[in-house]
């Protein structure tokens, strides 16, 4: 059996980028709603997020910025605040919250007593050192995995969420000791605009960045063969001691921003073939644009990493009304986007994946 820990807010949800943005927190409620009704907390012991110190936050981003972001009427206003990234009251409080809860995840795989640690508030990818990016304004990702590398000494990170993890890869792209892994949708002008399989690290962190650039419409049976493969080449050249796994749910079908296939069951499979490598690990939330697509996501995803089955049929919970009457798990997700990955082009990023990642251990001796 494993030992799992549940990070839980009861506030986390309650914070509101504005009128008309995508980005909902309230979806995070939703999910811990779903996942009680379902009783998986009886599988997870549940903690209440801690929210992170300035000073904790400060192991990554710039005093100026965190600044900024815990006072914004009294100082400067911030060169990379866009209608993409908004202020909105308690944005300090919000950032706090969620990356607390991955530091704190963090802290507890470091500690040996707990194998899988969830906070689906985090997950925010994009966040740069000294300024916001995609929706994102700390990178709670980068903090935990600095945590973990206090006491690991190769942390890897996946990535599933449609969006290229940019603000990740940044941190960590001349480090041999983080693997970053990123499976996103790469082309015509797609944000972030990054995440060529070129790209595989610099310094020490040679063929430790790898990049899986993907079309549009990918199904689940396209996405399970790269993912699966590339996912093996990486541990298997890495051999990592804890794994960070970002979630994000854009990657679904039916997604306001997203133009991926991926059915519920199909994006919680990644999840699954993951905890079978018996890795410690960390999984966080995302991106994620229809509410009631991400936490049934998250709420099934939870009961993957539990080893638990649940039924389709949603209990009663506080969101019942929300989710409509006899509500499914499992939903028809409807991709409007031909599948366009062909065999031959996974089969050939494949290719490129196992060249990166055989160049990691040069990387690290001729560095």
């Amino acid at each position: 059996m494993r030992k799992i820990a549940y990070l839980y807010s009861a506030e986390c949800g309650n914070f509101h980028y504005g009128a008309g943005h995508p980005m909902k927190p309230h979806r995070i409620s939703i999910t811990h709603s779903l996942v009680f009704a379902y009783g998986l907390d009886k599988h997870m012991d549940v903690f209440e997020i801690k929210p992170a110190t300035k000073k904790e936050l400060a192991e990554y981003h710039t005093e100026e910025y965190l600044g900024f972001l815990n006072s914004p009427q009294e100082n400067p206003p911030c060169d990379r605040i866009t209608d993409d990234c908004p202020i909105f009251e308690g944005i300090g409080e919000y950032c706090a919250l969620y990356s607390g809860g991955s530091i704190q995840g963090a802290r507890l795989l470091n500690s040996k007593q707990y194998d899988i640690c969830i906070n689906w508030a985090g997950g925010l990818h994009h966040a740069k050192k000294s300024g916001p990016s995609g929706f994102c304004y700390t990178n709670d990702i980068v903090l935990a995995i600095q945590e973990l590398l206090k006491r690991h000494e190769r942390v890897m990170y996946i990535d599933i969420d449609i969006h290229h993890g940019d603000g990740v890869e940044e941190a960590f792209y001349r480090t041999g000791r983080v693997l970053t892994l990123s499976f996103h949708k790469y082309g015509e002008k797609y944000f972030p605009g990054t995440g060529n399989i070129c790209c595989a690290g610099a310094g020490r962190g040679v063929g430790a960045c790898v990049n899986v650039p993907l079309d549009f419409g990918i199904d689940d049976e396209s996405y399970h063969y790269v993912f699966k493969r590339a996912t093996d080449l990486c541990i298997a050249a890495f051999s990592p001691n804890a794994i960070v796994f970002q979630c994000g749910s854009d990657s679904l079908a039916g997604d306001k921003i997203g133009c991926f296939g991926l059915s519920i069951k199909g994006h919680g499979e990644c999840v699954r073939y993951v905890r079978e490598k018996n890795i410690p690990m960390l999984a966080l939330g995302g991106g994620g644009y229809r509410a009631k697509h991400v936490s049934r996501c998250w709420a099934y995803e939870t009961a993957v990493l539990c080893g638990v089955e649940i039924p389709n049929a949603i209990p009663e919970n506080p969101h019942s009304g929300y989710l409509g009457e006899n509500a499914l798990l499992h939903i028809d997700l409807e991709c409007t986007y031909p599948n366009r990955n062909t065999k031959e082009n996974l089969d050939r990023i494949i290719q490129m994946v196992q060249k990166i990642t055989m160049r990691i251990k040069d990387g690290q001796r001729d560095a």
